[in-house]
């Protein structure tokens, strides 16, 4: 495996008495996208205020590319692009002023800075918004073009706060494809969210924080593995009673099928894997002369693992 991109240890701060973040570790891969998932206030941001050197940690260390990451470190903190929550731009300057300014403090000029320019507007999808003014943007907009600043200097690590708070369906799915496709081109990327269904789509592991803490790390499937649950599958079948009697004790005696509750109709299966269950019982009921209605499948989720770990769901913290 290729040395991290990431690697944060042990990372605290404090406020006075107050604990924001409670001893995170965690590390993150080249080309992997890496999320934090929580309620607001559950310490995110201040985490990623961390990593990205605009607070130091009360204890605990931030490494990017090998190098320690402090207030202080400016060469350091080059490669590392932030997309804070709140928009960082100038609102009565174009996307096109802005993007200038932002690289020209990042040391760039010349055809570099205008080719990197008309690149990040094309990734975000401003390139026909380029010479308007951000006050003239919608938020999701305004959204895309904070991207935009924080992709300018080509970072190797790109930290984006809560980036589709706020923002129409159309932007949110513009941002979403961004980051998909900035990931899967090499770059390490760390995504907090709120948005159970973001961190699903997005991240090649998550790590779960609340309070402060990371309760919980992994891919999605294990963290769903390591739940335990097992999935529910209601099967609605036709067919004469006694070969709806035959078709469910075959279905009962399936692989992985943890058990079978008879309904009116149908029939609800508890099982581990769900296409397997499925399979086997459409395969049943060819067999028994049963016609299959309908199927449904409701799978343990994130949300489920969220619950489990902290005792409410994500949304009840909103």
């Amino acid at each position: 495996m290729a040395s991290p991109v990431l690697q944060c240890t042990d990372l605290v701060k404090d406020f006075g008495e107050l604990t924001a973040v409670g001893g995170i570790s965690f590390e993150v891969q080249p080309g992997e996208t890496y999320g934090l998932l929580g309620p607001n206030g559950a310490g995110k941001t201040t985490a990623i205020s961390m990593i990205a050197g605009l607070l130091r940690p009360t204890s605990g260390s931030v490494r990017v590319l090998g190098r320690q990451i402090t207030p202080a470190a400016s060469s350091a903190k080059g490669a590392i692009g932030l997309v804070p929550q709140d928009i960082a731009l100038y609102p009565d300057l174009s996307a096109l002023e802005n993007l200038t300014f932002f690289g020209r403090l990042q040391g760039m000029s010349g055809q570099r800075l205008k080719d990197r320019i008309a690149t990040v507007l094309e990734v975000v999808g401003l390139a026909d918004r380029a010479k308007d003014r951000i006050d003239t943007y919608s938020g999701g907009m305004k959204r895309r073009a904070n991207i935009a600043v924080g992709l300018l200097h080509e970072p190797t690590l790109l930290i984006l706060d809560e980036p589709t708070v706020g923002v129409d369906p159309q932007s949110r799915n513009s941002i979403l494809q961004s980051v998909a496709d900035l990931g899967a081109s090499g770059m390490a990327v760390v995504y907090t969210t709120h948005y159970m269904e973001e961190a699903e789509r997005l991240c090649d592991r998550i790590g779960i924080i609340d309070e402060g803490r990371l309760i919980a790390e992994g891919t999605k499937d294990a963290l769903i593995a390591g739940l335990g649950e097992a999935a529910s599958v209601a099967i609605r079948a036709e067919a004469a009673s006694t070969a709806m009697e035959a078709w469910r004790t075959a279905v009962g005696g399936a692989a992985g099928v943890l058990g079978v509750q008879l309904a009116e109709g149908g029939a609800t299966i508890t099982c581990a894997d769900p296409s397997s269950a499925v399979a086997g019982a459409f395969a049943a009921a060819e067999a028994c002369g049963v016609a299959i209605a309908g199927v449904e499948i409701t799978a343990p989720d994130l949300e489920a693992v969220f619950l489990s770990l902290t005792g409410k769901a994500l949304r009840d913290h909103q």
